[in-house]
């Protein structure tokens, strides 16, 4: 199991303007804030990891490249299809 890990924290956020009699015209601004931490990754040709801290390492950086695709897809989203 590995001390490592990774997080994203994805905050949508939608404003509505309200008028003096406290109700919302139905304008709406909506907005999205993505917060990503990522554990490091692992040189293994410099660190010289070994059996099972190899396979950990290789584990995270795989999954800080696939944590990436999905960061760049995030980040794609006016060419959606």
């Amino acid at each position: 199991r590995s001390s490592r890990s990774h997080c994203v924290l994805s905050l949508s956020v939608r404003t509505a303007p309200v008028t003096k009699s406290g109700q919302a015209p139905g304008l709406r601004a909506p907005g999205v804030l993505h917060i990503v931490d990522l554990a490091g990754s692992e040189r293994t040709k410099i660190s010289q990891a070994e059996g099972q801290q190899l396979k950990e390492a290789n584990c995270i950086n795989r999954s800080l490249s696939a944590l990436a695709d999905v960061l760049f897809a995030l980040g794609d989203v006016g060419n959606a299809t």
